[in-house]
């Protein structure tokens, strides 16, 4: 006799059902017409990067070499810095079951930012590696703090979750602020954390090639990811080791938000526009959302930095000025949207 009470196993995660109880159109695969489509617009706009910019690379006579120095390394930086945070934010809200949940809004970006200001001061000439060390042990740090208060603490609401987040991080930034004032140090953390691909130069941008191991990662460690969304005990239920899921999740984004905040800056709500409009419209499987969320990651990073090259011309406006707006609106549409679900 056939035991039918067998549980299912750890790779097949729930699926994602639309308002009538059916799986969403698409669910589950990874490579259809529309992604193929979605490729070929990102590709377009990273191609517009390379040939947007005050120097005229065409008219020059060493605009060849401009265009392997600046333009090249910003556009990867951008692909790279985009497919990061907006992944990070993805993962962070499936263990914690929250959308408003992502770096900016627990206090992550703010530990990463305490730990590079640390470094600085007590090894001024200490390399880009060892820079970006002290920013990822910091943030795996606050972010586990952060963890340990969600499992300590019962929040009645999903909207608190990230208010304390952004209160922490409001702690740590201020904290942050007064070490720098302290040892003269202000104006440089104000560079550090502009959030701008204006500086970013061939011989800089490199160690964001690691955020590519980390989306891999993220990846293969998708399936655990949601069942772990589930909850420690249905996740003990089925054989997945909860806490250690907890922790390659919380180590993948510390290290992301640690290496794009030492590279690139801040990206505010990054991780919390992209994974919201994803799930919007394909429901909440992230092995098969990873794509989507990667490509729009990238598209709105790109196109925030077209228009800060554009709107100010020859000047620039950081992308993070107007990621702040796009995210603010998107983040108060969301608010307004979970209110009216109650």
């Amino acid at each position: 006799m056939t035991d039918t009470t067998e549980a299912a196993p750890v790779s097949a995660g729930p699926p994602d059902l639309g308002r009538a109880g059916r799986p969403r159109a698409g669910q589950g695969r990874l490579f259809t017409w529309p992604l193929l489509l979605g490729v070929i617009g990102t590709a377009a706009l990273v191609v517009t990067s390379l040939f947007v910019g005050v120097y005229d690379i065409f008219g020059s006579e060493d605009g060849a070499q401009m265009f392997a120095i600046t333009r090249i390394p910003r556009t990867l930086a951008l692909v790279l810095a985009g497919a990061a945070m907006a992944m990070s934010g993805l993962v962070m809200q499936q263990l914690t079951q929250n959308r408003f949940v992502e770096p900016t809004t627990t206090g992550t970006t703010e530990w990463a930012g305490l730990g590079l200001l640390l470094v600085m001061i007590g090894a001024p000439d200490a390399s880009l590696l060892v820079k970006m060390s002290g920013a990822v042990l910091t943030a795996f740090l606050g972010t586990m703090v952060f963890f340990v208060f969600l499992t300590r603490v019962t929040l009645k609401s999903s909207i608190i979750v990230p208010i304390v987040g952004m209160m922490l991080g409001a702690v740590v930034g201020a904290i942050s602020s007064f070490v720098a004032l302290s040892t003269n140090m202000l104006q440089s953390m104000g560079i550090w954390f502009l959030g701008s691909f204006t500086s970013v130069l061939r011989g800089q941008y490199e160690p964001l090639w690691i955020v590519g191991f980390i989306v891999v990662a993220v990846f293969i460690a998708a399936d655990r990811f949601t069942v772990a969304g589930l909850g420690q005990d249905i996740a003990t239920n089925v054989g997945l080791n909860y806490n250690r899921v907890v922790l390659l999740g919380t180590g993948l984004i510390a290290a992301a938000t640690g290496i794009v905040t030492v590279v690139v800056g801040n990206l505010p709500f990054l991780g919390l526009i992209v994974p919201n409009i994803i799930s919007l419209f394909r429901g909440d499987d992230l092995r098969s959302n990873l794509p989507w969320v990667c490509l729009l990651g990238i598209s709105l990073v790109t196109v925030c930095d077209l228009i800060g090259r554009i709107v100010a011309w020859p000047f620039e406006v950081p992308v993070a000025i107007i990621l702040s707006v796009v995210g603010a609106v998107v983040f108060i549409l969301a608010l307004m949207r979970q209110r009216r679900r109650g």
